[in-house]
């Protein structure tokens, strides 16, 4: 049954991926959700950790992304129940989906609704964001996109107060597997002055067998249609800069031409897996601002010319060994 449903997973990143899995392993899911304003940012990360030796934990972290603060909410793994075959999640009295979300925590309760989800693609030799790597069984992390955009309806009390992310904007992500790389940069806005844009791109050090490769992948979503750019489409990482103030990217495929500028913010401190355990650390600001620049190499014609506001942006590890 376990090697069922594994198999099943392959092709639904979205879903549960960890079924027999006792020891080293993590698996979480990201919601990021602004409110129509954007005064308010959230990302509300559930999960399971699980160590070497296999000591589990399951947890919700919440990052107040504009006033920088996060909570991190520990759970016994027994409370953590995901579903066969979808993604429906049970951490205690809280409940994930891709359709909603219901909060009963400490300091944030409340119940969102998500609507006009926009997936990464998906087709049988290409099974969403990590294209024919989501075949490859011994990937230190496996990521997948479950929306790269969409509307919000809904309230949630924080500390008392009630905010309304009616009209707001939602985003949803996942990573899997032992451990996030040893260095990355990722990046994401659907703040545009267009807003059915959206931005997505990461870059990291993938471990492979005995060496290791950097590894990129990025996506704009306009028109409703989605521009892609990653390792295994032909694109090619042209640069990447990293400083204190900012983070600059250049890739290109046969297609596309993207430049990408992310003004780096105050970020905030996040529990990260290493070796399955929530032991490591990560920064990520949700109040940076992205300038993307995005051209079509046949019409030499630019496409998109745009600032994407309340994006997130981590820069982690030993990302000097990004730079190009």
């Amino acid at each position: 049954m376990n090697q069922l449903l594994k198999i099943h997973a392959i092709w639904n990143p979205h879903v549960y991926h960890g079924w027999g899995r006792d020891k080293k392993f993590f698996e979480g899911w990201y919601y990021k959700i602004v409110d129509n304003s954007q005064n308010n940012a959230f990302a509300i990360i559930p999960g399971i950790a699980m160590d070497e030796n296999g000591k589990k934990q399951s947890f919700i972290q919440v990052l107040d992304g504009k006033n920088l603060k996060a909570d991190y909410f520990k759970f016994d793994s027994k409370e953590f129940k995901p579903t066969p075959k979808k993604h429906d999640l049970h951490i205690a009295e809280n409940h994930f989906s891709m359709t909603n979300i219901s909060l009963n925590l400490p300091n944030l309760k409340g119940k969102l609704n998500f609507k006009d989800l926009s997936p990464w693609s998906n087709s049988f030799l290409s099974p969403g964001i990590m294209g024919p790597y989501s075949f490859v069984p011994f990937m230190e992390c496996y990521h997948g996109i479950i929306s790269m955009n969409h509307n919000i309806e809904g309230n949630l009390v924080y500390n008392g107060k009630q905010i309304s992310f009616s009209n707001g904007k939602g985003y949803m992500e996942k990573d899997w597997g032992h451990s996030f790389p040893k260095a990355y940069v990722w990046m994401q806005s659907n703040h545009f002055s267009n807003s059915g844009i959206s931005f997505k791109s990461s870059i990291a050090i993938i471990p492979w067998l005995k060496s290791s490769f950097i590894g990129h992948i990025a996506g704009v979503l306009i028109d409703g249609k989605l521009i892609e750019f990653t390792t295994y489409n032909g694109t090619k990482l042209i640069s990447c800069k990293i400083s204190q103030k900012e983070v600059s990217i250049v890739m290109e495929n046969r297609l596309f031409l993207i430049k990408i500028k992310a003004l780096r913010e105050l970020a905030t401190t996040l529990a990260a897996p290493i070796s399955g355990f929530m032991d490591g650390r990560i920064d990520e600001s949700m109040k940076a601002r992205i300038k993307v620049k995005l051209i079509d190499k046949k019409s030499n014609k630019t496409i998109l010319n745009d600032i994407g506001e309340s994006a997130g942006i981590e820069v982690a590890g030993d990302f000097e060994k990004l730079i190009k």
